[in-house]
């Protein structure tokens, strides 16, 4: 196994500016321009300091508004820091948020050659693996439906079948388990381990401890956007049930 960092985020941090009123959004951008910085903003994430290398796995957990959804997206690229560094080597698979990147008025079948596509499986590739992508949803009639007729469980379904045909250097996922079935669950966490051994590496946020005890060795803890307890997935999914215990 490469012992080489995948992931290294060094003091990460991101802010956004308080704009609940149209105006507050004026003032915010009048300050950006004039000043060239805005310092009445809310902060999201400080300071958090990771490093997850080649063939780990780690879950991320911490309650609703941690930080948990914007470290993946700073992962993935698809937000900026506000403050330190991240550095991703390697492909990224990531599934988010419902729906992203599927096409509503197409079928599930073309947002698939879509989707593979723009991750660099296409042509004769495509078509020869097509046929398993396919299986791997197992949505029967409805791969030829728009995917706005799908429920969340069918759209899940078609972004997890697309990912798992294209075996990524880094899987990131957001609470991808909770939305499936149960043999559908069943079946990812299948496919996760199979991943994990054949040397994938794995960022899996979820409130579900069973899951992350599961197929994560470590874990971190998010409260307020600060890391609040990280290492072994035993030792700190203990610290995080204990501490809801105490809250309750």
């Amino acid at each position: 196994m490469n012992d080489m960092p995948l992931v290294v985020a060094r003091g990460l941090g991101k802010a956004y500016p308080k704009v609940h009123r149209n105006r507050d959004r004026l003032r915010a951008l009048g300050r950006l321009l004039f000043a060239g910085t805005d310092r009445d903003r809310i902060s999201v994430l400080r300071d958090v300091d990771l490093e997850v290398r080649r063939g780990e796995s780690l879950g991320l957990i911490g309650e609703n508004g941690a930080g948990k959804s914007t470290l993946l997206k700073l992962v993935t690229g698809v937000l900026t820091p506000s403050s330190g560094s991240i550095q991703v080597g390697g492909s990224i698979g990531a599934l988010l948020e419902l729906g992203a990147g599927f096409h509503p008025d197409y079928s599930g079948r073309d947002n698939i050659a879509m989707s593979a596509t723009l991750h660099g499986l296409a042509g004769a590739e495509l078509r020869r693996r097509l046929p398993e992508i396919i299986a791997f949803a197992d949505i029967g009639r409805y791969i030829d439906e728009p995917v706005k007729h799908y429920s969340s469980g069918m759209v899940v379904r078609l972004g997890f079948a697309v990912i798992a045909a294209l075996k990524p250097d880094l899987l990131v996922t957001d609470e991808v388990l909770a939305v499936g079935d149960e043999s559908f669950q069943r079946k990812c966490v299948q496919w996760m381990q199979d991943y994990l051994a054949g040397g994938g590496t794995l960022i899996l946020v979820s409130h579900s401890m069973y899951h992350v005890q599961k197929l994560c060795r470590h874990a971190c803890w998010l409260r307020n956007g600060e890391v609040a307890m990280a290492g072994d997935v035993f030792e700190v999914t203990q610290a995080y049930l204990a501490y809801h215990e105490r809250k309750s």
